[in-house]
């Protein structure tokens, strides 16, 4: 049976945190969250990590984050996202700085990956229980196309204490499929207990089990063809925009609409943490620690 590969998308760092070598550790022992993603990926069978990185600060990485650093027990790879890898005929626009987004940055896995394999976010922490479920969904796909997965969090358990946040909302058939992805900004729950979002200076509810998207989905490598082909329409219709991006959920709702994939919505009793905000950071190190104690980590990852 063929290991998935676990795509990390860590072309954001450099400039969230200047040099890597000063990156914020929130762990006991200044564990990074991709040391948590990498270490749950390996005891759910995952076989190899890409990281999606930038040329500017891929030195600095590749010396953090390396085969060494977790213990010889992954095969460790590096792409880069640059703004001028794009298709053929296709030219950087005059001015234009901003990266062109998450599906953009899945298409630079495109030579190191052959097998399934799931994408996640560098800094999002998804728990032991979402890997685990992913990884054995894309272990049971074998040599499947257009099967696609994500795991979906309970929004009640991806908000923010410290302001509002932005999801994706999922609509899911009877079968667990997928229908469509809509993105509401704005989420909080308010003082009454209520879940609302403002988009467009609207006010409304949500439930607190209302599935949503955290950017964990696995793909079969079809979707590198799919990708390529839907970035050269993007880039014909948006690419003189200085900062149009082209987003995986745009993608992959284009791919259910137009019948060309399906993509199984699962769950998992994992919950998602992440830094919105400055002052997400320490509930998380509590919780962190607070898993290292009781034997969900051990003391030391690595």
């Amino acid at each position: 049976m063929v290991k998935p590969t676990l795509l990390v998308l860590a072309a954001g760092m450099g400039s969230r945190y200047g040099s890597l070598k000063q990156m914020d550790g929130v762990g006991p022992n200044g564990e990074a969250i991709i040391d948590y993603s990498v270490y749950d990926a390996i005891r759910a069978g995952f076989g190899k990590v890409v990281f999606v990185i930038r040329e500017s600060f891929g030195k600095d990485f590749r010396e953090i984050f390396n085969a060494e650093r977790f213990g010889g027990k992954i095969e460790v790879r590096y792409v880069y996202q640059e703004l001028d890898r794009l298709p053929e005929g296709f030219t950087v626009p005059e001015g234009r700085e901003k990266p062109w987004g998450t599906n953009h940055a899945v298409m630079m896995g495109a030579p190191e990956i052959n097998e399934p394999f799931a994408v996640i976010n560098a800094d999002d922490f998804y728990g032991a229980d979402a890997f685990r479920v992913m990884s054995d969904y894309l272990q049971s796909l074998s040599e499947s196309q257009n099967r696609y997965c994500m795991v979906a969090y309970e929004l009640s358990k991806t908000l923010s204490e410290n302001g509002t946040v932005s999801r994706g909302v999922c609509s899911v058939d009877g079968e667990g499929n997928l229908q469509g992805m809509v993105e509401r900004t704005q989420i909080e729950r308010m003082p009454d207990g209520r879940i609302l979002y403002h988009d467009d200076g609207a006010d409304e509810e949500l439930e607190e089990m209302t599935p949503v998207s955290m950017n964990l989905f696995g793909f079969t490598p079809d979707y590198f063809t799919h990708s390529e082909a839907f970035f050269k329409e993007f880039l014909k219709a948006r690419g003189t925009e200085l900062k149009s991006e082209c987003y995986m959920p745009m993608m992959v709702n284009k791919l259910i609409q137009e019948g060309t994939a399906t993509l199984r919505v699962l769950r998992s009793s994992a919950r998602w943490f992440g830094v919105t905000y400055q002052a997400d950071r320490e509930p998380l190190r509590q919780r962190l620690a607070q898993m290292q104690s009781d034997g969900t980590y051990p003391e030391k990852l690595w």
